[in-house]
């Protein structure tokens, strides 16, 4: 994990470093016409945009691990302040989405991967295939135009409504549109995953000879198949942690939910190069950790997998 995500820390300002934008004239904005040399000098020097892109990553990572990360051009907040004040909204909404399409999945998967063949088992596999090659983006403005500008039963963003403070209400009320885009977005794969590992064990050796012994329905299901078959869907979900952080990332912006992803993307419009690079390796670090957990989960459900070091 160290090594990684260093690796990615210096991808990101070597691709910094070899972008065609300026980043004084993303800072200076509208004043950068009518801005003096000396302001953009003194601009230039207060934000040491004139440092070599490998002496600043090595700048960077030094501040980081004396608890500096940074101050961000576009929220006037230190980086840790805008990171502290988001996470919550980002973590919240992405294990909910996470849990959900999780169990969806499995369940379903597992029920229509016991009845390959039938009208229930395409009528889904149609669905998810047809989810599966449907952008975050398109799901989230079909959820707003149905239930919010058409029926008129949810709000269409935010988190709170205007002048109000964060509440426990207006977080559901508003999280519920954003929600069920992210975890629709997610459930296809998922489905699909789990439906091909039920189908490859109930044709194994060990499921007929379960059946040879009289054992069928749940019992066969939740004893035999289910143990073997949601190992592989763990093991996507791993895998997948990057595709979730797009996905925030798109339906966070769609609706306006004050999370990290949203934040990420403002600070790539704007050039904020300091929030970049922190949420872009702290991104990296929850990805790794996601997949050292969900490797964990794996062998806590089998142990004959094993790990080795």
């Amino acid at each position: 994990m160290i090594p990684t995500t260093i690796l990615v820390s210096l991808g990101i300002f070597a691709v910094a470093a070899a972008s065609p934008f300026d980043p004084l004239t993303a800072h200076l904005g509208d004043r950068y016409q009518s801005a003096t040399q000396a302001q953009r000098d003194a601009v230039t020097q207060a934000y040491d945009l004139d440092q070599n892109w490998l002496q600043a990553w090595w700048n960077w990572w030094a501040d980081i691990l004396h608890g500096d990360l940074g101050w961000s051009s576009t929220k006037s907040q230190t980086v840790a302040h805008v990171i502290s004040e988001r996470l919550p909204f980002t973590l919240g909404m992405s294990l909910a989405a996470l849990i959900s399409a999780a169990a969806v999945a499995i369940v379903l998967g597992a029920v229509i991967g016991m009845r390959r063949g039938g009208l229930f088992d395409r009528a889904c596999t149609a669905l998810a295939a047809m989810l599966a090659a449907t952008p975050p983006f398109v799901v989230s403005l079909v959820l707003v135009s149905v239930f919010a500008v058409g029926l008129g039963w949810l709000p269409t963003s935010g988190a709170r409504r205007p002048g109000d403070d964060y509440s426990v209400d207006g977080l559901l009320t508003h999280g519920v549109l954003p929600y069920l885009a992210l975890t629709v977005s997610m459930i296809p794969w998922l489905l699909l995953t789990m439906r091909s590992a039920v189908v490859d064990a109930a044709a194994s050796d060990a499921v007929h000879a379960a059946r040879a012994r009289g054992i069928g329905g749940w019992t066969l299901l939740r004893g035999h198949v289910a143990p073997v078959s949601v190992l592989p869907t763990l093991a996507l979900l791993g895998t997948r942690l990057p595709e979730l952080i797009a996905g925030a990332a798109i339906v966070e912006t769609v609706f306006g939910w004050p999370g990290l992803a949203q934040a990420l993307v403002d600070s790539a419009v704007a050039l904020d190069f300091s929030l970049l690079a922190g949420l872009g390796v702290g991104s990296t670090i929850l990805v790794l950790i996601g997949s050292a957990l969900s490797d964990a989960a794996a062998v806590w459900i089998d142990p004959r997998i094993g790990l080795s070091a």
